[in-house]
């Protein structure tokens, strides 16, 4: 039975309280939400291999009677973590494959990931590093950090670095500037993407000190991003907001990385109003993530076919800004390959035949410029024509052709595409 759980004021806003009383046993579930007979079995089968963390915060946000609340499926474990697939992977994104020293995973040509450490302020039921996270044996010592400077240092085609764990805002505030310290003084590091879910299930600990540690690295030399990891309209509270707009204020853009799971956000309707409201945040929907084959969590994952859904649903319905990218991480390092529904129909009379959100047919004119049936035209009539006309002749002909104020034009509808000669 849920017993009454107290606060003060000052301890609640208080990042290192959460952290400190984050809710790691069924005695003290108990204190939040009435627990279920398979909560509590699921705990005690999956708690050595994936423990449970859940913070004071987010655990107020959980339904205490209703056990498919969204917030409390994340956070909670369920007997269905039990159950492993022949296709479930430890290693899903073959992290580890990739990993050319320790800590950091390079498999992109020119960007990295960098694992700062193995803790997190909640550890989420659909986690798909659960080989590392919680685990002291994965940690990445001081050693490794220098060595993995020097690795950046030594490859200068990497400019992009992503800030992971774990959660990164689990290291104290010294520890993340001595990060940004290190990374402003490599010259071919341009950006780095800090990865944390602390916006959603920790937002005290995105106080005015860590703005303003976000706001002192922040330089024209390297642009800081922040990726966070709503998933649920249901952790959108006040304080969340709070804590983005402290973020946003510093000049950091911030962008979303939703996972689709079963229950929790795997509807058209529950994705967009999600989106909405990350967009009067100032966070923007960046991707959809189908649930990766980690083990233990295939009780989540919806189809593909589900994914396309939703993705068709938000198109041309709502701001483009508010329509992330649909991405399976593919098993083995395959890395993010993009889907999206198919709007072409086909080819017919040289048009490319598609078809819009709304389920509309339209014709985009696709005839190849042929120069053989080129003309003349004088500079005064260049803009008009220029509208009609996409293809550029070579570089050395296109020289030639401008100095003496004439384009080369098919005649009819020549091909239309993303380049203009205007």
């Amino acid at each position: 039975m849920k017993k009454e759980v107290t606060w003060t004021e000052e301890e609640w806003k208080d990042w290192k309280w959460h952290q400190k009383n984050r809710i790691r046993n069924m005695e003290q579930l108990d204190e939040w939400i009435d627990v279920t007979p398979d909560e509590r079995e699921a705990f005690r089968l999956t708690d050595p291999v994936f423990h449970m963390g859940i913070t004071p915060y987010y655990a107020a946000l959980m339904d205490p009677t209703n056990p498919d609340c969204p917030i409390r499926l994340q956070a909670v474990p369920k007997m269905e973590e039990t159950n492993i697939s022949n296709y479930d992977l430890d290693d899903p994104l073959g992290e580890e494959a990739d990993m050319v020293v320790p800590g950091l995973t390079h498999r992109y040509p020119d960007r990295v990931l960098f694992y700062t450490n193995h803790n997190c302020a909640m550890y989420c039921r659909f986690c798909t590093r659960k080989r590392k996270v919680a685990d002291p044996k994965s940690m990445t010592n001081k050693r490794a950090y220098q060595g993995i400077y020097d690795y950046l240092s030594e490859h200068t085609e990497v400019n992009d670095v992503v800030i992971s764990g774990g959660d990164p805002l689990s290291l104290a505030d010294k520890r993340l500037a001595k990060i940004f310290e290190e990374l402003s003084a490599i010259p071919n590091i341009k950006y780095c993407r800090l990865g944390s879910r602390n916006l959603v299930t920790l937002p005290q600990r995105c106080n005015d000190e860590f703005a303003y540690l976000l706001k002192q690295y922040q330089t024209r030399h390297l642009s800081i991003f922040f990726n966070t990891h709503y998933n649920c309209i249901e952790e959108v509270t006040d304080e969340a907001w709070d804590a983005c707009d402290r973020v946003a204020l510093t000049g950091t853009p911030m962008n979303n990385q939703m996972v689709l799971m079963k229950g929790i956000n795997d509807s058209v309707e529950r994705v967009a109003e999600l989106n909405r409201k990350l967009l009067q945040m100032r966070v923007r929907p960046y991707y959809i993530y189908q649930c990766d084959l980690a083990e233990g969590i295939s009780h989540f994952r919806t189809s593909i076919a589900k994914g396309l859904e939703i993705i068709k649903g938000l198109r041309g319905h709502m701001s483009g800004m508010a329509s992330p990218h649909y991405v399976v991480d593919a098993p083995g390092g395959g890395g993010k390959i993009p889907l999206s529904p198919n709007y072409v129909v086909g080819m017919e009379d040289g048009s490319l035949v598609l078809r819009n959100y709304a389920g509309n047919v339209y014709r985009y004119p696709e005839a190849e410029l042929d120069l053989s049936e080129c003309v003349q035209v004088t500079s005064s009539g260049l803009k008009a024509v220029a509208r009609h006309c996409t293809v550029w002749p070579s570089s050395a002909t296109r020289t030639s052709s401008r100095a003496a104020g004439t384009v080369k034009c098919a005649s009819g509808v020549p091909r239309i595409g993303s380049a203009s000669c205007a």
